[in-house]
């Protein structure tokens, strides 16, 4: 049975599927805290969405997440300006340009603390806080990208993909308390991240993927493709055999 959610966290919210997903929250109903590094953009997206409510929804939060020592503090904060939390969304993530022939250390591990630690340190608060509770919904923001080592981007795919391996653990860990965790993974979004790429099949609004990305998050699925045909392609790249997908550059 499908659930509303009524007093929202949204981590990456500054723009993309995060600021898509905040906007769409709000004009249902919800109380949303919204955080991303850029205070500017944040306090912007929350006065046109206070606007358009006519009344306050939206909450911002600066915050790096790069400072995971700042976060459980914030996590007692958040809950007490909104009264209450019942859905923690982790959209934050960066993918910088690398050459196929680039092997830069600095970008994985920017990449690795971003997309990775910086939701490990966000939802292991929500989990402690939904445990004690009985309930709530968790959703983090992966990418196909993390079903398979794909030559392109190692850094990009190996933080997705731990986050879904972290994502399902997680899961496993709290669903006997009521707690439910859904995997996102999106294809090709049109974002910042994406702006500008070629070739990008099946791309889709950060609004259209904001919309499905609730309704899953509603039902409570473990996880969802966005859109659903993204599954068939993740079938279709997980059955090439080794010797043959290493002589792809994807």
């Amino acid at each position: 049975m499908a659930s509303e959610f009524h007093h929202a966290l949204v981590i990456g919210a500054s723009s993309g599927i995060g600021e898509a997903l905040a906007r769409k929250l709000a004009a249902q109903g919800a109380l949303v805290s919204i955080v991303a590094r850029r205070a500017d953009e944040l306090e912007r997206i929350a006065g046109e969405i206070n606007d358009l409510c006519g009344e306050e929804r939206a909450f911002p939060f600066p915050q790096d997440v790069l400072r995971r020592d700042e976060i459980p503090h914030l996590f007692q904060e958040i809950p007490r300006a909104m009264g209450g939390l019942d859905l923690v969304i982790y959209a934050a993530g960066v993918m910088p340009e690398v050459d196929f022939e680039e092997y830069d250390t600095s970008k994985d591990s920017l990449m690795v603390e971003v997309n990775l630690l910086g939701a490990m340190a966000w939802l292991n608060e929500a989990a402690r806080r939904f445990n004690k509770l009985g309930s709530g919904t968790i959703v983090g923001i992966g990418s196909i990208a993390g079903d398979r080592g794909r030559s392109a981007n190692p850094g990009y795919n190996t933080s997705k993909g731990a986050l879904a391996i972290y994502l399902e653990a997680l899961r496993n860990r709290v669903a006997r308390r009521g707690v439910r965790v859904v995997t996102i993974k999106p294809g090709f979004v049109d974002t910042p991240m994406t702006f500008g790429k070629p070739g990008l099949l099946w791309l889709i609004s950060a609004e259209r993927a904001a919309e499905i990305i609730l309704a899953k998050a509603r039902r409570g699925v473990v996880c969802a493709y966005v859109p659903a045909r993204w599954r068939l392609v993740s079938w279709v790249i997980g059955s090439i055999p080794s010797f043959l997908f290493r002589r792809l550059k994807i």
